[in-house]
């Protein structure tokens, strides 16, 4: 069995965000990016099954700028075989990433792809969903345990509002990752040189034949405003006054 992996640069988490002067979206610029964290926790999954010995290969794949080979380097050395890059500048939409990793589906046949259940940035939370819509395939979301029955089948536990509900899915299959699955690894030194002679691909959106022109047009990015500090309030009829006239909560 084959794994793709899709894996998004985004900035580091624990970077505090900037927005522009001009409102036009987040600063990027000498920022710290790393690998978002959701598509850490898909990756370290699709490693341990190929360490259990069920599936045979996991490749990593991820859309943007040059420096996403350095992401891909770092999927490497978690353990993905090999990589393919699709070099695009600018932001690309959840139905352009979509259409993407269809035609890379095309040219790879995986058997399952592993994806993060959103990126930190946009937080879509679509990409996965639309994926699955595009290929006709089955799909389980929000997992946070996943069992390889055979080279046909898997069982999917995924968190729901009332608690956790499992499904039985036939493969080909698309997975989206939470929190919970697991405890992404570090890479230790000697994958991190070994990554550097693993095959990346390289592919274009033209390439691959997918108009990512933008469909989404951002009118404003603001920072949250900040938070005020907290009064004591003498009685209950004080406090539904602000809760009624200040907050306006009620």
């Amino acid at each position: 069995m084959k794994v793709l992996v899709p894996v998004k640069r985004v900035v580091d988490a624990y970077v505090k965000i900037r927005v522009k002067s001009d409102e036009s979206g987040v600063d990027t610029q000498n920022v710290k990016m790393s690998m978002n964290p959701f598509c850490e926790i898909a990756l370290e999954e699709a490693v341990r099954l190929k360490e259990a010995g069920k599936i045979t290969e996991v490749i990593a794949v991820s859309i943007g700028p040059k420096q996403t080979q350095e992401t891909l380097r770092q999927a490497m050395a978690v353990g993905a075989d090999r990589s393919i890059q699709i070099e695009h500048d600018g932001d690309v939409e959840p139905l352009a990433v979509a259409k993407l990793l269809k035609a890379v589906i095309e040219k790879e046949s995986p058997d399952i792809v592993f994806l993060g259940k959103q990126a930190i940035d946009g937080d879509f939370n679509q990409t996965g969903q639309i994926l699955a819509g595009l290929m006709d395939w089955p799909q389980a979301t929000f997992i946070s345990e996943v069992v390889v029955k055979d080279d046909n089948s898997l069982e999917a536990t995924r968190e729901v509002d009332g608690g956790l509900e499992t499904l039985s899915l036939s493969v080909p299959a698309i997975l989206t990752a939470d929190l919970r699955l697991n405890e992404p690894r570090y890479p230790s030194l000697p994958n991190i040189m070994k990554a550097k002679k693993k095959q990346m691909d390289h592919f274009t959106p033209a390439d691959l034949g997918v108009d990512v022109t933008p469909r989404l047009e951002v009118v404003k990015v603001t920072e949250p405003s900040k938070r005020e500090a907290g009064v004591m309030v003498a009685n209950v009829d004080e406090l539904v006054d602000k809760l009624k006239n200040e907050a306006k909560v009620i």
